[in-house]
C-alpha cells in the first residue's frame, strides 16, 4: 500500500522517481527560468550589432560624400571579388580610366579630365564599395562565430541572419543604382534608384538599432515590460517612423537631381507659395521624380506636416505614465525640430556639401531616437512610485 504523503512534501525533482522531505535543502535552487536557455551571448551580440551600426552610419557618410564629389560613376563594373584591389599600375590605371571615358558622365562633363583627376573620384567610389565588403566582412564574422560557438540566444538567428540577406540586397541594390547613369545620355543616377539604394540602408539601420534595444534588457524583463505597453502611443511612434523615413526618401530624391540648389529663399519658392512649371515634364509624373521645382516643394510640404505630426506625438508622448519615455518623446521631437531648421539653412545656403552632409547625418540620429521612443512605448522601463529609474536605454 503507497504511503501517504504530507501536503507539505515536495516532489523530487532529480530523475523525478521519488518525493524529498520538505526538510531536505535543494542544493540546486533554480530562478530566471525565463533565460534558461534563451540568454546567448547578449551582450557580446550586442556589441557587435553597435559595431555594425557605426561602420552603416560611416557607409552612409561617405556614400553621401561620394554622391557630393561627383563620384559614383568613376566604376563602371560590377566586380564583387576582383574589385576588391584597386589598379596597381599606370597601366591598370589607365585601363579604368577608358573605361570611364566611355560614359556620358566623361563626355558630356568631365571630358576636361586628366588621370590624376579622375584618381580622386575614383578613390571616393573605391572607398565607398571597400567599406560595403567590410560590413559584410563584419557580419559574416560575427554571425557565423556565434552560430559555431552556439551563443546566438532562442528566436534570434534568423534576426541576425535577415540583416546579411538585406546587406547583399543593398550591394545589388548599388549596382542596380549606379548602372542607371551608364547610358542614354545621362550625367547622373535615377533619382528613385538612389532613394531606394539609401532608403535601404536607413531600414538595415533601423533594425539593427532595434535589435540592440532589445538586447538591451534581460530577456525576462523585456517579457514583463511588453505587458505594460502602451498600445496607442507605441502605434503612433510606428506612424512616426513611417512619416520619417518617407521624408528621408523624399530628401534622397532632392540628392539626386540636386533639387536642393534651385530654389535657394524660404519659406517663399521663386517668390510664390509654390515653384512655377511644377507639371511642365511629360509624362506627368516624372514631375514627382525630376522636377527640381516639384521635388523641393514635395520636401518641404511634407517636411511641415512631419513637424504636426512630431508635436502631436509630443504631446501624446508627455501624458505617458513612463519617465523614460515622456523623455524619448521629447528627445526626438527636439531632433526633429533642428533637422527642419537645419534644412533650412541648406536651402538657403544653397547646399553646400559641408552641410549637406551634416543634415543627412543628422537624419540618422533622427531616426534613431524615433525608433527609441517607439521602443519605449512597446517595453517601457520600470520605475519606482517616486518615478526613479531601474535602468536606461
Amino acid at each position: 500500500m503507497a504511503e501517504k504523503r504530507s501536503i507539505f512534501q515536495d516532489v523530487d525533482t532529480d530523475g523525478g522517481t521519488g518525493a524529498r522531505a520538505s526538510g531536505e535543502p535543494d542544493s540546486k535552487p533554480r530562478g530566471g527560468m525565463i533565460d534558461e536557455g534563451r540568454r546567448g551571448a547578449r551582450r557580446g551580440i550586442r556589441l557587435w550589432l553597435m559595431a555594425l551600426f557605426a561602420l552603416v552610419v560611416v557607409m552612409i557618410a561617405v556614400g553621401g560624400l561620394t554622391r557630393l564629389t561627383d563620384s559614383g560613376l568613376s566604376i563602371t563594373e560590377w566586380r564583387p571579388l576582383t574589385g576588391a584591389i584597386p589598379p596597381l599600375n599606370t597601366a591598370d590605371w589607365q585601363a579604368e580610366f577608358d573605361l570611364y571615358k566611355q560614359i556620358p558622365e566623361f563626355q558630356l562633363q568631365n571630358n576636361w579630365m586628366s588621370l590624376e583627376d579622375f584618381k580622386v573620384i575614383y578613390w571616393w567610389e573605391w572607398g565607398h564599395r571597400q567599406l560595403g565588403r567590410v560590413i559584410g566582412l563584419v557580419w559574416a564574422v560575427g554571425f557565423f562565430g556565434f552560430l559555431a560557438a552556439r551563443q546566438i540566444p532562442v528566436g534570434w538567428t534568423r534576426r541576425l541572419l535577415l540583416l546579411g540577406a538585406l546587406g547583399g540586397a543593398q550591394g545589388a541594390v548599388g549596382w542596380w543604382m549606379v548602372h542607371s547613369g551608364l547610358g542614354d545620355g545621362r550625367l547622373d543616377v535615377a533619382s528613385y534608384r538612389l532613394a531606394t539604394h539609401l532608403g535601404l540602408a536607413f531600414v538595415i539601420l533601423g533594425l539593427i538599432t532595434w535589435y540592440a534595444l532589445l538586447l538591451s534588457r534581460p530577456e525576462r524583463e523585456i517579457m514583463q515590460a511588453r505587458r505594460a505597453r502602451e498600445g496607442k502611443l507605441f502605434a503612433l511612434g510606428t506612424g512616426w517612423m513611417h512619416f520619417t523615413v518617407l521624408q528621408i526618401l523624399i530628401g534622397a530624391l532632392v540628392a539626386g537631381i540636386d533639387a536642393g540648389r534651385t530654389y535657394t529663399e524660404w519659406p517663399l519658392m521663386g517668390g510664390g507659395l509654390w515653384p512655377q512649371q511644377m507639371m511642365q515634364f511629360e509624362p506627368w509624373w516624372r514631375n514627382f521624380f525630376e522636377n527640381p521645382g516639384t521635388v523641393q516643394f514635395m520636401h518641404r510640404m511634407t517636411g511641415y506636416a512631419l513637424l504636426a505630426f512630431s508635436v502631436m506625438a509630443l504631446i501624446r508622448g508627455r501624458r505617458s505614465a513612463h519617465v523614460a519615455t515622456q523623455r524619448a518623446f521629447t528627445l526626438a521631437f527636439v531632433a526633429v525640430v533642428a533637422q527642419i531648421a537645419l534644412g533650412i539653412v541648406t536651402v538657403v545656403l544653397a547646399a553646400p556639401w559641408e552641410v549637406a552632409i551634416l543634415h543627412q547625418f543628422l537624419a540618422v540620429i533622427l531616426w534613431v531616437l524615433i525608433i527609441r521612443a517607439r521602443f519605449h512605448a512597446g517595453y517601457p522601463q520600470a520605475q519606482s512610485v517616486r518615478g526613479s529609474k531601474h535602468g536606461r536605454v
